[in-house]
């Protein structure tokens, strides 16, 4: 494909996402954004504080990020004076591994249920709508990702969770990222493709499979962290 075509199919996908999230924020105040500030949450960030510049941008801080991750955080923050919330575990690291050992490596399910699940769904539970940058190419397990559909939370909250990005490819978003000049998280450089926390993010094993760096001692048993799956239907039984 020439670099025309790709502008221009690049192009009217970003107009389809400003639509959609003019949507979603304009005359809003009950609306989130998660960022993980992986290339697709930052672009997805640059275009929705362009819409609203003091929407509240979610940031779930485990303590487990890469120095780097943190640094480019900060900086992204700075820079486009964010209104960043970092959402924290209940227990600090040190707590955490005092009374549990290292969780991410003997139960990593329930580290990233301490340290991702439990704060992220509780702060969600505040606001109506909840903006997410994934998308299907991501992994096998985000095929099926619909834009928008109705997310429940464990207690029986529901939230309209939207994901503009959906059909976007990774070419598409390094093309929109090029094009709005945003700097990018330099583990990219380094060969990393997803990148979480530290002791759980290696170099992608499968070049064909972005995810493939993820929990890679898990072989293959983990390629989610929790955040995007809904609590099991008798948690979200609406109460009386």
């Amino acid at each position: 494909m020439s670099t025309a075509a790709i502008e221009a199919e690049v192009n009217a996908k970003l107009e389809a996402v400003k639509a959609a999230l003019a949507g979603a924020i304009t005359g809003k105040n009950d609306v989130c954004l998660t960022c993980s500030f992986q290339a697709e949450d930052v672009l997805l960030t640059k275009l929705a504080i362009a819409l609203d510049p003091s929407l509240p941008v979610l940031f779930l801080d485990t303590g487990y990020h890469f120095a780097a991750t943190y640094e480019y955080r900060d900086r992204i923050a700075r820079e486009w004076n964010l209104n960043l919330i970092n959402l924290l575990p209940e227990q600090t690291v040190a707590q955490q591994e005092a009374q549990f050992g290292i969780l991410y490596q003997s139960a990593p399910d329930q580290c990233c249920k301490l340290r991702k699940v439990e704060p992220l769904f509780k702060a969600v539970a505040n606001y109506r709508v909840w903006i997410t940058g994934l998308r299907r190419e991501q992994a096998k397990s985000r095929a099926a990702l619909e834009e928008s559909a109705p997310f429940h939370l464990p207690g029986g909250k529901e939230v309209l969770k939207l994901a503009p990005l959906a059909a976007w490819t990774t070419r598409d978003v390094w093309y929109a990222c090029q094009k709005y000049e945003i700097p990018l998280l330099p583990l990219y450089e380094q060969g990393y493709s997803s990148i979480g926390c530290e002791p759980c993010t290696t170099l992608p094993l499968d070049p064909n499979d972005p995810r493939s760096g993820r929990w890679a001692g898990s072989a293959g048993h983990k390629v989610e962290c929790g955040i995007h799956i809904e609590a099991p239907a008798e948690q979200t039984a609406l109460r009386g």
